[in-house]
């Protein structure tokens, strides 16, 4: 039997008690009246007018609370960019391009095999198509916009197809990514290739490292959250490799040869209630904090040029330290709005004892295990998922997903917080009601955190990218 929400218990209620409140005034209407039953009629007439009175107050708040509370936000749902399996980046393939190439000294080639060795990356991530071309060892544009196209397309046809949603319907195209931005825009590339209509509203985001794939669904949800229609968002999360291979010798700037790979998700998010029971998700909360009034924060990973004037983005010594520090600012603000009471209070008189104790005591990390049942960290590297670990007190089974997306896929920037939520539903591990948290850390420095409550339980999808692999994982990874 189906339950029946609160709105419509109220209703049922107020319908009964009209319907008897009015048998009461026909009553008393043919009842032969004397001194007594008049005086009793009198007081059920005012009776009867104070209660419908009442319940003419009730219905209008229930009607002015319906069409004005805020429409919930959904996942209809999403979908991860599986490359072909010739795009596979061995050790091996990747050291003969480095060598082929001949850009780099000894050293650079030295210090880049280390770095692969210790980054956590397995054997089958994914590479742009100029490392598999002999006659090249550089990307042109061409080979960008194909990288783009191709993780694009893939992601938003399998999610159109999951969702059954005509592309006619969508009002909103969020795309993110970091470190290209060609002309026409990525997000015109989407409306073109999909026919959406005319009024359809794009946005383009760019150079907010590997947070922006959480604020892009953050930026989904307060669009559709300020409309008062029934809206959709497509968000498509990707960046870009091929144009940013560095070819120099500084060692900050040759770590990101090492760890990123290629990668894009998509997502359908909306703020129909009727599709509830199609969803995978609802968004709870949301946070995003901006770190970048701090110079180190600022400058932690930046583009920049070497001395020899190759481009390439420098991740600097301070990285993991500003990692740790802002990841700390950020749950004082988030821990509040999700913990539980018992956890508020024992945090709350930490901070006390530390500023009577003038900073001897810290205060305590209050236990997120309370509030969540999953943890969606970003895998911004091996480094980084230590430190958060470190941070909020998580184990090694807390942080599996992490370490095994890193390991499998490698550092594909925005879109691998999705990777990692796939492991989560090739693993059957998501039951209804559960409360998932993902955050992630972006260039600026920036840190976001969304919130959700999963409304099923999860089950087999075709498309997983994990489908070909999860049985071999966990794995021990050194």
């Amino acid at each position: 039997m189906k339950q029946l929400t609160y709105i419509q218990l109220f209703q049922i209620s107020f319908l009964v008690f009209l319907s008897f409140t009015l048998l009461l005034h026909t009553i008393l209407s043919y009842t032969p009246t004397t001194h007594l039953l008049n005086h009793l009629r009198r007081l059920l007439h005012s009776h009867i007018r104070f209660s419908l009175s009442c319940a003419l107050c009730a219905l209008l708040s229930l009607l002015y609370y319906r069409y004005t509370r805020p429409h919930p936000i959904l996942l209809l749902n999403y979908a991860c960019y599986k490359p072909d399996p010739r795009r596979k980046c061995t050790f091996q393939l990747s050291e003969h391009f480095v060598c082929r190439s001949a850009r780099f000294t000894q050293k650079s080639v030295d210090f880049m095999r280390n770095i692969y060795f210790k980054s956590g990356l397995g054997e089958e991530t994914y590479a742009p198509s100029f490392i598999f071309q002999d006659d090249q060892d550089t990307a042109t544009l061409k080979c960008a916009v194909q990288e783009a196209q191709e993780g694009m397309f893939s992601a938003v046809d399998s999610v159109l197809s999951k969702t059954q949603i005509d592309p006619g319907r969508i009002d909103y195209v969020i795309v993110t990514c970091g470190s290209f931005s060609p002309s026409p825009s990525l997000s015109s590339l989407i409306v073109n290739r999909y026919k959406l209509k005319p009024d359809v509203k794009t946005y383009n985001l760019s150079g907010m490292g590997c947070s922006s794939g959480v604020i892009s669904i953050d930026m989904a949800a307060n669009v559709l959250r300020s409309s008062t229609k029934v809206q959709y968002a497509l968000v498509i999360i990707t960046e870009s490799i091929s144009l940013n291979w560095y070819f120099g010798d500084n060692r900050s700037m040759l770590v990101t040869n090492c760890i990123f790979r290629v990668g894009c998700a998509a997502a359908i998010i909306t703020n129909d209630p009727s599709r509830r029971r199609f969803a995978k998700m609802e968004l709870v909360h949301s946070l995003r904090t901006h770190h970048g009034s701090d110079d180190r924060a600022y400058r932690a990973a930046f583009q920049e040029e070497d001395d020899k004037g190759n481009t390439g983005v420098s991740l600097t010594k301070d990285l993991i330290r500003v990692a740790g520090v802002n990841l700390s600012e950020h749950i004082k603000i988030l821990a509040p709005r999700v913990l539980p009471l018992s956890q508020l209070v024992y945090f709350v008189y930490s901070v006390m004892v530390s500023v009577l104790t003038r900073g001897e005591s810290k205060p305590v990390v209050p236990d997120f295990t309370t509030a969540f049942e999953h943890f969606v960290v970003h895998t911004g590297g091996k480094a980084v998922i230590e430190q958060v670990g470190r941070v909020l007190r998580l184990g090694d089974e807390l942080t599996e997903p992490a370490r095994m997306s890193l390991h499998r896929f490698g550092n594909t920037s925005s879109s691998l917080v999705f990777y990692e939520l796939a492991y989560f539903e090739c693993k059957r591990r998501v039951k209804r009601g559960d409360r998932v948290w993902m955050i992630a850390f972006g260039t600026g420095f920036k840190v976001g955190s969304l919130v959700w409550r999963s409304l099923r339980d999860s089950c087999h999808e075709g498309d997983n990218p994990w489908n070909d692999s999860i049985h071999r994982y966990p794995l021990k990874v050194c």
